[in-house]
This record gives structure tokens, sequence and C-alpha cells, in this order.
């Protein structure tokens, strides 16, 4: 299956850290998070019959280019922090992609922070492309069918973002974003499948009643 090039995006969660000396006298507007758990499946479509789960390898951002990640606002507009003025950290560790990003140099990244710390904005999106990825069809515990794309290497990490969207939302996003097709191709080829399935049934019923002639 061909590596997709498109910028995908897939959603995290935050938590304020401030500054550990309580002499200071500003705390420091500090956020994180995790923009990618590692081994850790998640659902980005599912109909009645069928799901499509991703998974990202522990090795994943080996080799991705982190040179300058930004941080923004729904992926566009002002940029918050970044690696290059050392405001914004991107460490693999072993649970996942920590994301670290210092607010404080600007007044609508101190507003961004008020925003986090009450709890008005608690979602993240990172922008991504894929270098390596491997599909493995299966079926769930419940019975459905399931199709799990693992992503084995992260090519570029480009931006996270604060997002206004919830998650089932930026989900819709991602999922769009990272086919192109392949949702709608993977669906064919399981109904294809279920076809000659049936046919093959049906053909050994056939000699079955003819007494295997």
């Amino acid at each position: 299956m061909a590596v997709k090039s498109e910028r995908e995006y897939r959603d995290m969660t935050m938590e304020i850290r401030t500054a550990e000396n309580e002499e200071a006298p500003e705390e420091r507007k500090v956020v994180k998070g995790y923009a990618s758990t590692f081994n850790e499946p998640y659902t980005l479509y599912e109909d009645d019959s069928w799901r499509f789960n991703e998974v990202v390898d522990a090795r994943a951002f080996d080799k991705t280019d982190m040179s300058d990640v930004i941080m923004q606002y729904d992926h566009e507009g002002r940029v918050f922090a970044r690696i290059s003025n050392n405001t914004l950290t991107v460490t693999p560790d072993e649970r996942g992609l920590l994301i670290e990003a210092d607010l404080g140099g600007t007044e609508l990244g101190r507003q961004l922070f008020e925003e986090i710390r009450g709890g008005y904005t608690n979602k993240m999106s990172f922008g991504f492309t894929v270098d390596g990825e491997d599909y493995l069809d299966t079926k769930d515990v419940d019975g459905k069918a399931l199709t799990v794309r693992t992503i084995t290497s992260v090519r570029k990490l480009y931006d996270v973002s604060a997002v206004s969207l919830p998650a089932n939302d930026a989900t819709s996003i991602s999922v769009r974003s990272l086919t192109d097709g392949e949702i709608e191709r993977i669906q064919a080829e399981r109904l294809e499948a279920e076809k000659l399935e049936l046919r093959r049934k049906k053909l050994m019923l056939e000699i079955d009643l003819n007494g295997g002639r």
C-alpha cells in the first residue's frame, strides 16, 4: 500500500504546568501534553460492520524532521511558541511524543494560557506527514471487521495547535486528510472479498448436492 504524503492531524489533551519556584515573581506560562502515545490503538472510523483503527509505533519519530515545529491556534494565524527560539520542545519518551510550550512570550500567548488553565481550551492537534505505514485486516473482539493502520515512520512534524474543535470533529478532519479515498478503497476490497466468499460457498454447496461430481 502506498504511503500517503498529505498532511494529517491528530488531537491531544493538555495540562498546565507552572514554575516550581514559588518565589518567582511571575509563574511560567507552560502547557504540556502528548501529541501521540505509542502502541495504543485508537479508532479513526467506524460503521455497523467495520472499524478503522490506528496505532503509532514507538520508533515512528526516530527519524522525523522536527527542525522547527511551531505552536498555533487551529493550525493557522499567530505563532505562540516554536522550537527555533527555545519556547517549544518536542521529545519522544517511553509513553509518547511529549510537547511542552512556554506561552509567556506574547500577550496572545498569555491569553491562550489562561484559556487553557480555565478549561475553555483543552484539546490540541498536531500536523504531520507519514513516511512508513503497515495495514492489517483482522476481526475485532466483537466479530466486527477491523483494519489496523500502524504508523511506522513520521516524515515531518509541522505544528502542534490548540484547537476549538471537539475531539470527534478533529478526528473527522484527520480521516479526510488521511485517506484521500483509502477508506472507500478498503471498503470496496472488503465487499469484493465477501462476494468471492459467497461464490465459493455456493460452489461448494452445488458440489455437495451433486455428490462430489
